[in-house]
């Protein structure tokens, strides 16, 4: 391969799938603000027709609310990134959100990272001393594939843990539906072939099948960018986007 990209994949391939992404994922956000700007100002008032710069006008005068308790920093921080309420309601549900949450949010942010050296790299000249060709650009940077490899773990122990409510936790076991399943199922399936496709090309205990890592990346590639990113908009995952907005429309608190 010319030039590889971080689960050693041609640029070409990502570059598609990357803007195919993209597109599916904004064009869901744009459906689903169209529909939440069908909402009013308030009880007994006119919608807004589907107006998605109403929604978002009205999203931001109630965020910047001065009759808040808090201000918007505090929401953010505390509700949103650290996410206390939950905290406060159970240790377990809080600990299985905050590591998907953030397991999620940093492998995100790292795999942008290198798709943004690669575009510099490839059209800028930019970090021709730092790369090393004919591997992927990622090896390159040991920091990030290190802090990779921990968030992915931080991710896995999030899904686990959602796994095991669903399974030994009757309450969470008789309300979930083949939806939860199918969305827990597939983050999980998400997060092995992610380790299972770097064992494969880094030639641990998998080197046999080395000659399949390609392939192996190729879809786990496909699959994290349709089931984490394009799939968001759709699914019962846009309360990723919906519940923080609403906590900050809302002022957050205790």
């Amino acid at each position: 391969m010319d030039m590889e990209y971080y689960s050693g994949l041609s640029f070409l391939i990502m570059i598609v799938a990357g803007f195919a992404t993209v597109i599916l994922f904004f064009g869901g956000l744009l459906f689903q603000m169209k529909k939440w700007g069908y909402g009013s100002e308030g009880y007994g008032k006119e919608g807004q027709g589907g107006s998605i710069g109403g929604f978002l006008k009205l999203l931001l005068s109630q965020i910047f609310d001065k009759k808040h308790e808090q201000g918007v920093l505090t929401t953010l921080v505390m509700d949103i990134l650290i996410q206390r309420r939950i905290l406060q309601r159970s240790v377990l549900r809080w600990v299985m959100h905050i590591t998907i949450f953030w397991g999620w949010i940093m492998l995100f942010v790292f795999s942008m990272l290198i798709f943004v050296v690669e575009l510099l790299h490839k059209y800028g000249g930019m970090f021709g001393d730092t790369i090393t060709h004919g591997r992927p650009i990622v090896e390159s940077f040991p920091v990030i594939v290190t802090l990779n490899e921990v968030f992915g773990y931080v991710l896995l122990i999030g899904v686990l843990i959602a796994i095991a409510r669903r399974l030994f936790i009757t309450e969470v076991r008789n309300g979930t539906t083949f939806y939860d399943v199918f969305l827990t199922g597939g983050l999980f399936i998400i997060v092995i072939t992610g380790f299972i496709s770097e064992w494969m090309r880094e030639g641990y205990f998998l080197e046999q099948y080395s000659a399949i890592a390609p392939p192996a990346a190729l879809f786990h590639v496909v699959i994290s960018l349709l089931f984490c990113v394009a799939m968001i908009p759709f699914t019962k995952y846009i309360h990723i986007i919906a519940t923080p907005l609403s906590i900050l429309t809302h002022g957050g608190g205790e």
